[in-house]
């Protein structure tokens, strides 16, 4: 009797582990989070050598009230902006490639339905932040794009979350709560982004990492 529940116990975590293969995209890779914190970090460091910004206390709002109009031949605004493109280039591609190696490896396919939900899941709140972000930036409040970013960023994390590993809902969690410490503490939202999108990426990463796929 007491075999034969064992077995039928087997059979369910068994038919319960196909279903979330099934259902959840579960390659992500941790060294993706590692890549993707590193990227943030240098191209926040870049964005403090640019704007001047010598100490962790000194904030964004200082640096720019003596902030010459444009520095390297670019304004603030422009530099920003193709400072932040580049490290979502970047990462995306990291993320892209460490992933597709793990899924390979695993005998999966990195785009499948699972992957099809939780890309859609988390393009929403990322489009609707991005253009938040935007229009934070055309109507000059500065001190809200970092907050902003953190914010929609661990909204996209958690709503996703629900089609992959659960760490990732943690990891957005942790994002907002960042975010609104951000708004919080308007001026010094380029340091709250360097712990959200670098120190944040890199602790999640290793930690899947030598979780799931170390070997």
């Amino acid at each position: 009797m007491t075999n034969r529940h064992e077995e039928h116990l087997a059979n369910l975590n068994e038919i319960r582990s196909m279903m979330e293969r099934s259902t959840r995209f579960l390659s992500l890779s941790g060294l993706a989070g590692i890549s993707a914190g590193i990227v943030a970090l240098i191209g926040a460091f870049a964005m403090m050598t640019y704007l001047g910004m010598d100490t962790f206390s000194f904030s964004e709002r200082q640096a720019l009230i003596e902030f010459p109009a444009q520095k390297w031949g670019m304004s603030p605004l422009t530099f920003l902006i193709l400072d932040a493109g580049l490290v979502m280039l970047l990462a995306l591609l990291f993320g892209l490639y460490f992933t597709n190696r793990k899924a390979k490896k695993n005998g999966k396919k990195i785009w499948s339905k699972a992957s099809q939900r939780l890309a859609f899941n988390s393009a929403v709140p990322m489009a609707v932040g991005g253009l938040f972000c935007l229009i934070m930036l055309t109507k000059g409040h500065f001190g809200m794009v970092a907050p902003g970013m953190l914010i929609f960023y661990g909204l996209a994390l958690y709503t996703g979350g629900m089609y992959t590993l659960n760490e990732i809902r943690w990891l957005g969690g942790c994002e907002m709560l960042l975010g609104l410490l951000a708004a919080y503490r308007p001026g010094y939202g380029l340091q709250f982004w360097m712990l959200g999108f670098g120190v944040l990426h890199i602790v999640y990463g290793a930690y899947m990492y030598f979780k799931y796929e170390r070997e």
